[in-house]
């Protein structure tokens, strides 16, 4: 049977940059209060881009009185629209590739139907991210979205890669590899939670908080899942406790995400998985720097950005060492690794 071929690796590759690269800009359109720069869905204010010219723009001011037209933000969800529909395109091709090619040994096939499926879920999340007016729950389902997108379309690169030798390795650093990546998809969702609902500022001193360890906080509401839909939330909804509840909530996460990552790249070095460990440790490093540079710099909006390019980053390191100690070589690559030694990296 044939193997998958270094065109459909290519693609792949190109669709994780992609991914990187939407996932950036949804950064950049969510921390540049652009969230709304189009008031409807897939077009803008019932244009197929932003209405550029004076009678486009009067009827975009009639079509929406409520939502005063600003060209540059509008322009800023729109490039992010384009982008994420272009991705969409090439996750197609992957999932009409992998079935034509599903008898293929080493080719996936349930992997790249997922991805169609989650890059559909993903467009109704960037509508309803619009429609109900940036609710916290859909903006922070939609920031999940995109990382799992990213995330997945890497773990796709890596399995058709056929460069990425297996490491046999103990069940105790598998499952703390796992767990790692569960801890760090929470702590993601948090973050998430703090932009959502404008929470990054909520302390902006370190390691206090307005200047107590334990300032006035509200988690009941800063937590309170079943938020009304309605609003707008463009700015948020929350008092200042509910969102410092929210900042410290995600502090408090980080600390504990950095503690076990620095556990696993411990338990890597000691595995002899050197080059693992050290990219976790940088990975890890810094994430962190940016997460204080955001409080002591009062989020900078290229700092901001940045962090959550830290954040998909730490979780591509992350993917790579769970794939790495748990995966199983392919019969075309068994003779490629039988020489190598059960940890070579």
């Amino acid at each position: 049977m044939a193997t998958p071929t270094r065109t459909d690796f290519g693609l792949a590759l190109a669709a994780t940059l992609l991914a990187l690269l939407v996932v950036l800009l949804g950064a950049y359109t969510r921390l540049s209060h652009a969230g709304l720069g189009c008031p409807d869905w897939p077009g803008c204010y019932g244009f197929l881009g932003v209405p550029m010219s004076e009678h486009g723009q009067a009827l975009a001011e009639e079509r929406f009185p409520e939502a005063p037209l600003e060209v540059a933000k509008g322009w800023i969800e729109m490039v992010h629209r384009y982008f994420a529909g272009l991705l969409g395109l090439l996750v197609l091709s992957l999932a009409v590739q992998a079935l034509r090619r599903r008898v293929a040994d080493g080719q996936p096939l349930r992997l790249p139907l997922a991805l169609l499926g989650l890059v559909v879920l993903q467009a109704a999340f960037g509508m309803w991210t619009v429609t109900l007016k940036l609710w916290p729950q859909v903006v922070t389902a939609h920031l999940l979205g995109g990382f799992a997108t990213l995330s997945l379309l890497f773990l796709l690169s890596l399995r058709l890669s056929g460069r990425v030798a297996p490491a046999a390795a103990p069940r105790g650093l598998r499952r703390l590899a796992g767990a790692a990546l569960a801890l760090l998809v929470a702590q993601i969702a948090l973050g998430g939670w703090v932009s959502s609902n404008y929470a990054a500022l909520a302390c902006v001193d370190l390691p206090t908080c307005h200047g107590q360890w334990w300032p006035d906080t509200d988690f009941a509401n800063g937590f309170h899942l079943t938020q009304q839909i309605g609003p707008n939330y463009l700015g948020g909804q929350l008092d200042s406790a509910a969102r410092t509840a929210i900042h410290l909530g995600h502090r408090l996460g980080a600390l504990v995400v950095a503690l076990l990552l620095l556990a696993l790249a411990v338990r890597l070095w000691r595995a002899g998985l050197t080059r693992l460990a050290a990219l976790l440790a940088l990975a890890l490093a810094g994430q962190v720097s940016l997460g204080i540079a955001n409080v002591l710099l009062h989020l900078p909006l290229g700092v901001a950005v940045a962090h959550n390019l830290g954040g998909a980053l730490l979780l591509q390191v992350l993917v790579l060492v769970n794939y790495r100690l748990r995966a199983v070589a392919p019969a075309t690559q068994r003779a490629r690794y039988a020489g190598a030694a059960p940890l070579a990296e």
